[in-house]
């Protein structure tokens, strides 16, 4: 006589169904938990910035090149110069101020847009 092994048992269908909806959820719930925080790191004066737009204006307008004239090099010596510009606002503030001096003629949206682009790639404010 041959003995047989125990079958694993089975979950009913309404049971798996179950778990099944409780890892979904779960997986949503870590979802939109991460994508707020994310937004979170993102200072509220360029929520909602055009960054496609910024990265545009800013090969557009030949900043970097501008820039490299100023201070040599690539020209990203001249970001974060110490203790001139320590906030988001600031950093948007300067952004404004070359917008004038150079006669950019951008409105505030694309202001905002490329000074959004400049914290992403280099000030990285909170």
């Amino acid at each position: 006589m041959t003995q047989r092994r125990p079958q694993a048992q089975t979950l009913p269908t309404s049971s798996a169904r179950r778990l099944r909806w409780l890892a979904m959820s779960a997986l949503v719930i870590a979802g939109v938990w991460f994508s707020s925080q994310a937004l979170a790191q993102v200072p509220a004066i360029y929520q909602g910035a055009d960054i496609k737009l910024g990265e545009q204006l800013i090969e557009q307008n030949k900043c970097s090149q501008c820039h490299a004239t100023k201070v040599g090099g690539d020209g990203s010596a001249i970001y974060k110069p110490a203790g001139r510009i320590n906030n988001a606002s600031l950093m948007r503030g300067m952004v404004e101020q070359c917008n004038n001096m150079l006669n950019l003629q951008m409105f505030p949206e694309e202001v905002t847009a490329v000074a959004a682009v400049l914290n992403r790639d280099h000030y990285k404010f909170k």
